[in-house]
């Protein structure tokens, strides 16, 4: 068997050669690593991976290949992916295609057969980096000076390159169980996932999914009972058409955000955002319920956070981080708006957080009553 020798570079200048998975080409990124075992046709098609080199930290991945339900979005959404090891031929009754050949129908580059230990500790150490996989390219060199002349995600509005184009009615799969349509719920889509679409209409909305620049104007005038604020990539402060949106729609219709979301909530009512130094991005991440003195195992997928010393004091902290103190929850003392940082939508193992959306529905129920 023909293997053909790829290159990965870091902007410090570290190198590895590995073997190509996906199509040979070249793609840019930020690098980023995510220590969830399962879940990566999940993590591929995750909008909020838009821009990002994604290293998956477990030793193999494809195990059980790829099917058609457990998509997050209509295609993949990393700049490419960097795996020790894919498997060629998955086992698995739903699996219709193997990893490999997955990327390669979508046009995404990938490398494995190298030291993804070694590179996750690089990251943890040096912090989030742009990185260059080639398969095109051998002079490393030329891959420094490209990765180099990259800018960072700092700044950075993804939310614009992930969004909607023009507002839609989501209506699930036929073979999806909800119940009847309760609340009228505005979706301002900065990078939706598909299953936070299913929660939501298993609460009992209906709904509308509006592009990432909606105007207040139009929002309002839609009328909804509700209003929520999707997940998506990139730096929060740098979508300031959205967060003006959020700020004139503060106090007159319920608002619940989760991850971009919360940041971008946080951001509306006055408090800051910051680059975390390499972010939090697995499924197993303990967080703390502070009003019910409790413990979440939650999956989270962030390289921002709100700074908690930021907050003005209408705010109150709902959830922390228990691995590093930052801010996984607010909610708002006088005005009717919540989020999270973390995703109640997505749940490998303990479903701990999915009573995040009975919340909204209890909050939309009481301002409409």
């Amino acid at each position: 068997m023909i293997t053909q020798k790829v290159k990965l570079v870091l902007s410090n200048g570290t190198v590895f050669t590995g073997t190509a998975l996906g199509v040979k080409n070249e793609t840019i990124g930020e690098v980023c690593f995510n220590t969830g075992m399962t879940g990566y046709q999940e993590i591929l098609t995750d909008p909020s991976y838009c821009g990002q080199l994604v290293t998956l930290t477990y030793s193999h991945i494809g195990n059980y290949g790829i099917n058609a339900d457990d998509i997050e979005s209509d295609k993949i959404q990393i700049a490419g992916l960097i795996v020790k090891e894919a498997t060629a031929v998955p086992s698995n009754f739903r699996s219709t295609q193997s990893l490999d050949e997955y990327l390669q129908s979508q046009n995404i580059v990938g490398i494995q057969h190298i030291d993804t230990r070694m590179l996750t500790r690089i990251i943890r150490n040096e912090g989030a980096m742009n990185g260059i996989i080639s398969s095109i390219e051998m002079d490393e060199d030329i891959l420094l000076k490209k990765v180099k002349s990259t800018p960072s995600m700092n700044g950075q509005d993804l939310a614009k390159v992930v969004t909607c184009s023009k507002k839609y009615r989501w209506k699930p799969t036929s073979n999806f169980i909800s119940h009847s349509s309760l609340f009228k719920v505005a979706i301002m889509d900065f990078g939706i996932k598909t299953n936070i679409l299913r929660l939501l209409v298993q609460s009992g909305c209906e709904l509308t999914i509006f592009p990432a620049n909606i105007s207040a104007k139009e929002l309002l005038e839609f009328n909804p009972d509700g209003i929520f604020l999707s997940n998506g990539p990139g730096d929060p402060s740098a979508v300031t058409y959205a967060i003006e949106t959020v700020k004139q729609c503060l106090g007159i219709k319920p608002i619940f955000g989760i991850c971009l979301g919360h940041q971008i909530l946080a951001l509306a009512l006055g408090a800051k955002t910051y680059k975390l130094k390499f972010g939090h991005r697995g499924c197993n991440h303990p967080v703390k319920n502070i009003a019910k003195n409790t413990v979440e195992i939650t999956s989270q997928n962030h390289g921002f956070a709100v700074d908690a010393n930021s907050l003005p004091n209408n705010i109150e902290i709902s959830h922390m981080s228990l691995n590093d103190k930052t801010v996984e929850g607010i909610r708002c003392k006088d005005i009717p708006a919540f989020s999270v940082q973390y995703h109640p939508e997505s749940s490998p193992g303990p479903h701990d957080s999915k009573y995040i959306f009975e919340e909204f529905i209890k909050l939309m129920d009481e301002n409409h009553a």
